[in-house]
């Protein structure tokens, strides 16, 4: 087992993966000050509750967007398995050919979604991870990252509107059962939710028109709004909510070897 973590702007994933098998997970507010120590009892603590048995990850691997804090999740996790921790990142020698103008700013996250799709389905592939921003990330069946969209996420969206309006309350983002909404509510779950998802399937059929291919590329959602927008978008040909941790569990596998 290995554990597997996955941090981003709002939220850190953590997971343990036995293989390609995502065992456990937990999502924690990212904290960019925390210090390796706090970052070290706080996986101690997730390890220790994770399960019937307690957790004994034997290596690990991190994908991380904030920097602040990538060094100390390296640092925890190594001394929790007592083995150096693999952080992926653009400079890692992965089989990804990153096909864009400036290769070194490719977020982690990007790279080892791309890397998961491409693996595990042999084809082009459009990843839609819905997080703090909504990214569109495009790799071709042999591994060739050719670029992408990055948008504001569906709860920056959300929360810019109602900071912005003092009447509007903030509201629960779930699909309203019609487009015409009778209440405030109902409006604004209507434009935020049916808004963000028409806006998803828009830009998927704009990548598509540009594909450099002729194979249609499948289209896999992940990150952690992927199963509310799921059966909302008709471009998304399936739901991979774990997606991220399998794919740092196959950076961990090819670079360990």
């Amino acid at each position: 087992m290995i554990l597997v973590i996955d941090a981003g702007n709002s939220e850190t994933t953590v997971g343990v993966c036995d293989g390609l098998k995502v065992r456990e997970r937990w999502r924690v507010a990212t904290d960019h000050s925390r210090t390796p120590d706090e970052v070290y009892l706080t996986l101690v603590s997730l390890l220790a509750h994770g399960g019937k048995v307690r957790l004994k990850p034997k290596g690990a691997a991190i994908g991380s967007v904030v920097p602040a804090l990538t060094a100390a999740l390296a640092e925890a996790c190594e001394r929790i398995t007592g083995k150096p921790t693999v952080v992926v990142d653009s400079n890692s020698d992965l089989p990804i050919r990153l096909d864009v103008d400036e290769p070194k700013t490719v977020g982690a996250d990007r790279i080892i979604n791309t890397l998961a799709a491409s693996r595990l389905h042999k084809r082009d592939c459009i990843v839609v991870d819905l997080g703090t921003a909504t990214t569109y990330d495009c790799i071709t069946g042999d591994g060739r990252f050719i670029g992408g969209v990055i948008a504001p996420g569906v709860q920056i969206a959300a929360e810019s509107l109602f900071r912005r309006t003092s009447k509007l309350a903030a509201t629960e983002l779930v699909p309203p059962k019609r487009a015409i909404g009778r209440r405030t509510d109902e409006c604004i779950r209507s434009g935020v939710v049916l808004g963000a998802a028409d806006a998803i399937d828009g830009l998927v059929r704009r990548i598509k028109a540009e594909w450099p291919t002729k194979t249609a590329p499948r289209v896999v959602a992940t990150g952690g709004l992927a199963t509310r927008f799921g059966d909302l978008c008709e471009e998304i040909d399936e739901v991979e909510p774990d997606l991220t941790l399998v794919g740092l569990a196959m950076a961990y596998q090819l670079l360990k070897k």
